[in-house]
């Protein structure tokens, strides 16, 4: 069979109307708001419906730290929802929109890939239902009214120095980072620093994605700290009377998208905070909605279980109530060979030993996971590459550690090569053998959070923070936010701060640069080591080879 790419393998695919996947979940066509014939949202009347029917088995979906040779979780999640309805269960996917910044930059889209896709792809990786345009709308009116109020008279005694709210753009770039507002005269109002971080990061993302309908959505939204008074008494977003105009912005971006498989089978996508800067997982009306509908609903957390999953379970099932019956940890035996110190150009060739140098990555989120008291197997995500010794090999070390190992041919042929994933996934599932608990308790006072995350996720040795981060979360506390759960904004590559260090280090340390308090979302930021909350592009951005072809197809997108 000649090498096809994802892009050509969506555009191939046979749709079935939005209509039809709708009613395969129950929900009738007067309840979607048809985007064309592919795609839709849910009515929210409709989800207010389902308020008294049993939830379904939810499964997570995660990954190891990542790497150039990649791991492929989300089509993992494609591959494993489609092989739960290969096996008679009635099954939906809930995965996260796709940022327009990694879409140009490095990381590609987020639809999956191969025989295991969400389409409309093209779509889903740009403009999509518009939901991104309409956060970031909704953040910069804030904005504006901000800015907007100090122009004219500041009633509110808005402190200039001490403004907290950044603008933010859905795109990777760099240059705005740190910026000056308002230069050019008087007419332009009052010169401050200011900066923009990229929407995903923004609280306006994590609040849609946290709400359970419009009423929490506008209360979330007022709660939003904008900047302090001169005395470090809080503004916030109510007293400058924008919650109501940005809840009008929000209404249909809050109600989840529905749209399909390659296979024909309902997926949800809905949302898209970044599990490095922000926490990573898919909006929670969206998996209820979807937890209503069917009998297993398989989502992912994004990145590492390091990163996605810790904060799926200390921040999404704390807030919710919703537990995960099971936890899929994806792994690719290339991605062990590279944390086993084998160069990208040499993937290819056999190196068990390698392999096995590189496999305890995979233990320490095994360990992980396995520490919130939830059952795990291991996806070993196939690669033509691989061979028989060097997938043995992952799936020793995983017996070792009480874990089985599936392989899963789903880039390849679709449903039928999670066939073994999905049956063990649904026993276990079904087993009632999960006994779900968060890492910490709400009272735990926030800088001890921080540090248990990072003694017990990360392994580190101690976390360093300095005086004003350490005075700043116990004045935090003081004003009521201390049980609010903490959002570690950290490399993605690696268990410690520095991208570089691969495998699973111990004894290091974990610097905390600044922390930021989300009140609205109901949690506090802390960025560690050098991340940043507004990415730049590569040296040679994917942007650079997408375009149109002759035909008017878009090419390079993937």
């Amino acid at each position: 069979m000649a090498y096809r790419s994802d892009i050509e393998i969506a555009r191939a695919a046979e749709k079935r109307p939005i209509q039809d996947i709708g009613m395969r979940l129950g929900i009738p066509s007067e309840s979607l708001l048809p985007f064309g014939h592919d795609k839709a949202k849910v009515s929210a009347e409709f989800i207010q419906s389902l308020a008294g029917r049993d939830n379904g088995r939810l499964i997570l979906v995660t990954a190891i730290n990542p790497t150039p040779a990649g791991e492929g979780k989300t089509t993992t999640t494609v591959g494993l929802g489609d092989g739960l309805c290969r096996i008679g269960k009635n099954a939906a996917i809930c995965i996260r929109e796709a940022s327009l910044g990694p879409c140009f930059g490095m990381k590609g889209g987020a639809a999956g890939g191969g025989m295991a896709q969400v389409v409309p792809m093209e779509e889903m990786n740009l403009h999509f239902t518009g939901d991104f345009h309409a956060i970031t709308s909704a953040h910069n009116l804030l904005s504006a009214m901000i800015d907007n109020h100090v122009y004219w008279g500041n009633a509110l005694e808005i402190d200039l120095r001490r403004v907290t709210w950044r603008r933010v753009l859905d795109m990777n770039d760099r240059a705005l980072r740190d910026i000056v507002t308002s230069l050019g005269g008087v007419a332009n109002g009052f010169p401050r620093q200011a900066g923009f971080d990229i929407t995903v990061a923004s609280e306006v993302m994590a609040i849609l994605c946290l709400a359970r309908d419009l009423g929490d959505l506008q209360r979330r939204l007022g709660d939003i700290i904008i900047g302090y008074r001169r005395d470090r008494t809080p503004v916030r977003c109510r007293d400058i009377k924008a919650d109501g105009a940005m809840t009008v912005l929000l209404q249909q971006a809050l109600q989840p998208n529905l749209v399909q498989t390659l296979e024909n089978n309902p997926a949800f996508v809905h949302g898209g905070p970044f599990a490095n800067i922000a926490h990573g997982c898919n909006s929670v009306t969206a998996t209820t909605t979807a937890l209503k509908l069917a009998d297993y609903v398989v989502t992912e957390a994004g990145f590492g279980a390091d990163l996605g999953a810790e904060k799926f379970m200390n921040i999404k099932c704390r807030m919710t109530g919703l537990a995960p019956s099971a936890v899929v940890i994806v792994a690719t035996v290339r991605a062990m060979k590279m944390n086993g110190g084998v160069a990208r150009a040499d993937l290819d060739a056999e190196n068990v030993q390698a392999v096995t140098d590189g496999c305890p990555n995979l233990g320490r989120h095994i360990e992980n996971v396995k520490s919130f008291g939830v059952p795990a197997v291991v996806a070993i995500n196939h690669f033509v590459t691989d061979s028989e010794a060097e997938v043995q090999a992952v799936r020793n070390y995983c017996a070792g550690l009480g874990v089985e190992a599936i392989l899963c041919r789903h880039w390849e042929q679709g449903s039928a090569g999670t066939v073994d994933l999905a049956t063990r996934v649904a026993e276990i599932a079904d087993s009632g053998e999960g006994q779900f608990r968060p890492l910490y308790p709400d009272d735990m006072p926030l800088m001890e959070k921080i540090e248990t995350v990072a003694r017990k996720i990360y392994r580190a040795e101690a976390v360093v923070a300095d005086k004003r981060i350490r005075d700043q979360l116990r004045q935090w506390e003081g004003q009521g936010y201390g049980q609010f759960p903490v959002c570690m904004a950290k490399t993605q590559y690696s268990f410690s701060t520095d991208p570089n260090l691969r495998g699973a280090p111990d004894g290091h340390s974990v610097p905390i640069r600044e922390v930021r308090l989300a009140a609205g979302a109901g949690f506090i930021v802390a960025i560690c080591g050098e991340i940043m909350t507004m990415p730049g592009l590569p040296r040679v951005p994917a942007a650079e080879a997408i375009g149109l072809n002759e035909s008017g197809d878009i090419e390079g997108l993937f």
